[in-house]
């Protein structure tokens, strides 16, 4: 049994035992700026790419139904240049269940608006790990990849480097395609490509090594020692912030705030307030702009 199914079992047991695929994605289809009498492919499309991230074995390990991880994708379909042919900005989103709560933290946030594909109704969504298939397929298995692989940072130290290498396998692939968003060169450093490229990157050991200590260690100990947990988030944040100061323009860094900003509101409204001043100028200085955060109400009291 892996750390994370030991720790869900205790958590989520009384949901069943019955062998589960990993993910439990939930897809939105938004076509309302497409002008088509055929209203029929987007719920088509829905479910089938429901199926292909829910129904595919993305890692060897066996999950069970409790398991699962959560995410979710809003497809907003900007143009439909010809039948079958889609231009899209996506929304990627996954969270995982805090030890002994009923709380799901975010722990993957990332927008991505580099989405060309083709889709026939119908037609099986087909995907091969060793070679490119179809632009669509790709970029669905690169984010099952990601998703499931920060995931298992949550829960192990580093523990999702097998499934990044995955999804870089799964970059190197599409590069003979020559679509949006799978290249170094654009001048987009928020495309898929450096998200790929910053979870496998050596400079990046510490925001992963974050990732367990800020979840594992502090949110899942939360209720039994809040002020502990504090200070080890703040921690997870100084580890955080040496990225930022190698790479400014680090994709991993802002992904990191915009999964986690509102969550650090909240938790850091309370507490010692020497703690909470050091998380306030880290936050405020690696991630300024994030307005929605409300970063203020930490210091407010």
């Amino acid at each position: 049994m892996t750390k994370r199914a030991f720790l869900l079992c205790i958590t989520l047991c009384s949901f069943g035992f019955g062998w589960a695929q990993e993910l439990a994605c939930t897809v939105t289809i938004n076509s309302t700026q497409i002008a088509t009498s055929d209203r029929g492919i987007f719920r088509d499309m829905k479910t089938a790419i429901e199926q292909f991230m829910n129904s595919r074995k993305w890692t060897p390990d066996a999950y069970k139904v409790y398991e699962k991880i959560n995410c979710n994708m809003l497809i907003t379909i900007t143009k439909m240049p010809s039948v079958g042919n889609f231009t899209a900005s996506v929304q990627i989103q996954a969270a995982r269940p805090v030890y002994g709560t009923n709380y799901s933290s975010l722990i993957f946030n990332f927008a991505d608006r580099d989405w060309e594909f083709e889709y026939i109704e119908s037609l099986p969504l087909e995907f091969n790990d060793n070679t490119y298939t179809t632009n669509l397929t790709s970029m669905l298995a690169l984010y099952a990849y990601l998703i499931v692989g920060v995931d298992a940072d949550t829960f192990s130290e580093l523990g999702g480097t097998a499934y990044f290498q995955k999804a870089l396998a799964v970059v190197n692939n599409a590069q003979q395609s020559n679509r949006a968003g799978w290249q170094a060169l654009g001048g987009n450093n928020r495309s898929r490509y450096w998200i790929v490229e910053n979870y496998n990157n050596a400079q990046s050991v510490d925001v992963r090594k974050a990732l367990y200590s800020y979840h594992r260690l502090a949110l899942d100990n939360f209720e039994k020692d809040p002020d502990k947990s504090r200070e080890i988030i703040l921690k997870s944040l100084r580890d955080v912030k040496k990225m930022r100061d190698i790479n400014p323009a680090s994709i991993l860094v802002i992904s990191f705030f915009d999964a986690k900003g509102k969550e650090l509101s909240n938790i850091f409204s309370s507490g010692n307030i020497q703690v909470r001043r050091e998380v306030y100028d880290i936050v405020t200085a690696i991630d300024p702009s994030n307005t929605r955060a409300g970063y203020s109400k930490m210091i407010e009291n």
